[in-house]
């Protein structure tokens, strides 16, 4: 494998972990903890990610717990959770912050895997830039004579290699998540 590609694999690497974490808080038809991990919560005058304050577990399917560390914060969790745009209602008691999804409709699913498919279209767009940054870097590298043409052909032909194959992996992704998105 060429250096050129190898110094920049991470680039490709930190698509791929930027797409999975931008559809994380996609729902399927399981709720997930990571529907609301990441949440914006203030409390005591700093915001912090709800994760770093609280266990979140899934009791079933359709119901996610909140159980903060700090009980005095049940309140600023409430309303980070109606700030969030998640379409809930929290139902809050002394110890902790329920939430009750209702089951998805074909309607809701289908938005889902729309918004799904945008998102996987964005992550190889971004890939795409990223072979277009690397291209570049070849083909001033061939001219600046740091390698030589069969050289420059070899870097290209594996940077399309390795593009195809982050592109696979999007697709991998996109398909499981849909699968886990559309089954009842």
């Amino acid at each position: 494998m060429h250096h050129l590609l190898d110094t920049n694999r991470h680039h490709f690497e930190k698509t791929i972990e930027f797409f999975k974490n931008d559809i994380s808080s996609l729902r399927t038809g399981r709720v997930s903890p990571s529907i609301v991990e990441n949440v914006k919560v203030e409390s005591y005058g700093t915001v912090s990610e709800l994760l770093t304050l609280a266990s979140i577990s899934s009791s079933d399917p359709h119901t996610i717990v909140i159980k903060p560390w700090d009980k005095g914060i049940l309140k600023d969790i409430e309303r980070a959770i109606r700030a969030a745009d998640l379409n809930i209602n929290p139902v809050v008691d002394s110890e902790f912050v329920r939430l009750n999804f209702p089951p998805l409709t074909e309607e809701s699913r289908k938005n889902l895997v729309k918004i799904l498919g945008k998102k996987a279209e964005e992550a190889k767009v971004a890939l795409r830039g990223q072979r277009e940054k690397i291209k570049d870097t070849i083909l001033a590298a061939e001219r600046n004579k740091e390698i030589a043409e069969d050289e420059r052909f070899q870097a290209l032909k594996e940077l399309d290699e390795l593009t195809k194959q982050y592109g696979d992996k999007v697709k991998e992704i996109a398909d499981q998540k849909e699968a886990e998105i559309m089954k009842i």
